[in-house]
């Protein structure tokens, strides 16, 4: 049967049959594979925007789009690793088994007439008090967008500045602040901070500003952007049609943001030497739809603020009167959760100022006021039941922060949670002498310099401190560094095996993570990051069975994803030489 093509799309929209079946099986797709190809075009298409062979990007973003690797990837990521995986759009719809991922599979491959739902408006609170309105996709859209973004996103990342740090691959917060800690360092001319919030950037950007910018390029895909931005909204069964903006919840709406906000530092004439260093008086920091300009002088600062109002204004968007202000570094500011500033030493330093990154009295605020709620909630549960809730609370918070100067404040939440450990035990046991209380709940435990650590030991479980949470600076990405730059592969293979996640123990996984180079045998991704938008589980994996004899040896344990797991143990992949 000939190739059916919708008039809505031009003359891509992944031309293949209506007939096409993928004759696979979920639990056999060789995914080291699928990876790999996915991961070569993407470099293909990032290698062939550097040199400018325009021809051959779209020649390859048709095969991207086209590729059943991509779809298979796309479909793994939106349905088992996403952390929305388990919210349905507006057609009520989830995938979580196999035999409906294959299902799914095989309707994208041959699913020639797309036509986009509307998003299903939902509201989250925001730290102000405030609700942030999200729009999510269906999980047909979800997966669409996903074979779509990886097809758009390499062209891009070869264009994008290297001060761009929000959702791009390989880029983190901590990478923005390692570049702040560069700029604001005591000693530097840049002294006065253009601190900087865009109001509603996803809701208000221009639609025809972004298709013009992306459809200059003659992406192949155009028209599924367009559908994706024309949607609609569905809030408590009405309709509403988006004149303008994106929904903040769908897979490709990060990427959009950035190719409307591409051109900052064009705007604001900031040029680089080659190592990376910033020439002129000016430099600027985005993440996302924050960012900071440093300045020489004031006047510079509101003369760079009207210039990215008027860029700004191009693309339908406004700065935020409430958020935006000029500041001089000595008062200091507040970005991603730090606040940065520089404090008077004259008789410490050579300059007279010491520079100190820490996290931000608004941050502080919010981990106690979690911290209160949890210990409200689990009042009445038992101490292991407590512990296992807020260790996964204290390490995330603390080794988010733990690149900063951070060690103050660190002691300061411990002194707060043992504050809430005795108020807990006297409702528990308000009887109880506290003789009593101190010797249930209270000890050492191996390894660490402290008497008072919560526990529970009847299980041998403790409570996390946030003073063991080791400071560790954070190692700044090159500046225009891309994990789908191919002459980098060593550099982005090295940083990925230094994860913070698994380092910061030195238990089992540790060694296996090391062990394997931060690798999973059996589909050959890294173990963790897999993916911006959510962290796969990672499960321990016996090669011998233990009910054939296995042992618990790291000569007979593997470390990998908990889906890849769960392929091996359906009895259809023997990736790497694992056994049952």
């Amino acid at each position: 049967m000939t190739n059916v093509i919708p008039d809505c799309l031009d003359d891509l929209l992944i031309q293949r049959s209506v007939t096409t079946v993928w004759k696979g099986d979920w639990n056999t797709v060789p995914w080291s594979k699928s990876f790999k190809v996915v991961r070569n075009l993407r470099q293909r298409i990032f290698r062939a925007t550097k040199t400018g062979d325009l021809k051959k990007v779209k020649q390859l973003q048709k095969l991207m789009l086209r590729s059943t690797s991509n779809i298979l990837t796309s479909v793994r990521r939106v349905t088992q690793v996403n952390q929305g995986k388990n919210t349905p759009g507006v057609d009520k719809v989830l995938v979580k088994t196999p035999a409906e991922r294959s299902k799914l599979v095989n309707e994208l491959v041959s699913y020639t007439p797309w036509r986009a739902r509307p998003v299903k408006r939902v509201y989250i609170p925001k730290r102000n008090g405030k609700m942030r309105p999200l729009g999510i996709p269906t999980i047909k859209d979800r997966c669409m967008q996903a074979i779509v973004k990886n097809a758009l996103e390499p062209f891009w990342e070869a264009k994008f500045e290297g001060i761009s740090y929000g959702f791009r691959p390989g880029r983190s917060c901590h990478d923005a602040i390692a570049r702040i800690f560069n700029l604001a360092r005591s000693g530097g001319k840049k002294r006065w901070i253009l601190d900087a919030d865009i109001k509603g950037a996803y809701d208000n950007i221009d639609h025809d500003f972004l298709i013009k910018r992306i459809g200059k390029y003659q992406f192949p895909a155009m028209e599924l952007i367009k559908q994706w931005l024309k949607a609609g909204v569905m809030e408590e069964g009405r309709y509403q049609d988006t004149v303008s903006g994106m929904p903040q919840g769908g897979v490709i709406s990060p990427l959009l943001a950035n190719i409307a906000l591409h051109g900052m530092e064009r705007v604001l004439g900031v040029k680089h030497k080659k190592r990376g260093d910033t020439i002129g008086p000016r430099a600027v920091i985005r993440y996302a739809d924050d960012f900071v300009v440093f300045c020489e002088t004031e006047k510079d600062a509101r003369k760079s603020q009207w210039k990215l109002e008027k860029m700004l204004t191009e693309r339908g968007l406004e700065l935020s009167a409430e958020k935006t202000r000029i500041v001089h570094i000595t008062k200091g500011f507040d970005f991603l959760g730090f606040n940065i500033r520089q404090y008077e030493t004259p008789k410490s330093s050579r300059s007279g100022y010491k520079l100190l990154i820490t996290p931000s009295k608004e941050s502080q605020k919010q981990i106690r006021k979690r911290l209160k709620e949890e210990w409200t909630k689990l009042v009445g549960a038992p101490a292991g039941a407590v512990i296992k809730r807020l260790n996964p609370v204290i390490r995330g918070w603390g080794n988010y922060f733990r690149i900063g100067v951070s060690k103050r404040v660190f002691t300061k939440l411990d002194d707060y949670q043992f504050k809430r450990q005795v108020r807990y035990a006297n409702y528990r046991h308000p009887k109880k002498p506290w003789y009593w209380k101190k010797e249930k709940y209270w000890g050492r435990v191996e390894g660490r310099n402290a008497n008072w650590v919560f526990q529970d030991k009847e299980k041998g479980k403790h409570m996390t401190k946030f003073s063991w949470i080791p400071i560790q600076r954070h190692v700044m990405v090159k500046k225009d560094a891309s994990p789908d730059d191919p002459t980098l592969r060593e550099y982005w293979q090295a940083r990925t095996r230094k994860s913070r996640k698994l380092l910061q123990s030195k238990g089992m996984r540790y060694r296996l993570f090391t062990q394997q180079k931060g690798t999973c045998p059996i589909c050959g991704q890294p173990l963790e990051n897999l993916d911006e938008t959510g962290q796969e589980e990672l499960h321990v994996h016996h090669v011998q069975a233990r009910k054939n004899g296995g042992t618990n040896q790291l000569s007979n344990l593997r470390l990998v994803h908990l889906y890849c797991h769960q392929q091996v143990h359906n009895g259809k992949n023997k990736a790497s030489g694992e056994a049952r």
